[in-house]
């Protein structure tokens, strides 16, 4: 099977794991990631962010390490991509303002393409009407009045499961993101086999 290309939507200070996990582990096993952000080039630097509870009412917040944009807004051919993945943290809560971004939620949407999100990405699928409507979704708990007032069923999933609803994938963050993407490989098609016939790896002196 050829590999997949995947769209995936970032801002600024968009959660740092959920960029660098998700992507490297599809690069790993055959697949293209795109990740953009609004009027941004490749090349350009966006700022992510660090997110966990450690004991406060909510989440704590610490800078993540730069990440280098790999493809440019402008130049995005929606056709050309079978997926698209909505990261979390900070990012969502402005990208989904703006209305190109909506329109590509609304391509994947009305084409039947998988989509999935993660944490608070689902910010950005609850931004265009009837995406969220009538499926199963997990997402951060704080995301709960929001799931249920697009029409959604909220799922209060463990720290490390995943949601998956026909053609949407989700999970509540970057906790869950072994079994986020395991889930995700399988609605892409992707097979991965385990060879009980594997050479031993060799040893080499130092």
């Amino acid at each position: 099977m050829p590999g997949k290309k995947i769209l995936m939507l970032t801002g600024e200070f968009t959660e740092e794991y959920e960029i660098f996990v998700f992507q490297q582990g599809m690069e790993a096993v055959g697949h293209t990631v795109h990740v953009i952000c609004p009027d941004k080039n490749a090349g350009d630097i966006i700022k992510t962010s660090l997110h966990d509870f450690e004991g406060g009412q909510t989440y704590t917040e610490k800078p993540g390490h730069d990440f280098v944009i790999n493809k440019t807004f402008s130049e995005v051919r929606l056709d050309d991509y079978d997926a698209v993945y909505c990261a979390g943290g900070r990012g969502p809560e402005y990208i989904r303002t703006d209305k190109r971004i909506q329109a590509m939620v609304r391509h994947f949407h009305e084409t039947g393409k998988p989509i999935f999100t993660i944490c608070h990405g689902v910010q950005i699928l609850i931004a265009v009407d009837g995406v969220v409507a009538g499926k199963r979704v997990s997402a951060l708990g704080a995301c709960e009045p929001e799931v249920r007032l697009a029409g959604g069923t909220y799922v209060d999933l463990s720290p490390t499961d995943a949601m998956v609803d026909g053609n949407m994938v989700s999970a509540k963050g970057w906790t869950a993101l072994a079994a986020f993407m395991r889930e995700c490989l399988k609605v892409l098609g992707t097979e991965i086999r385990h060879s009980e016939d594997a050479p031993a790896a060799s040893t080499r002196a130092a």
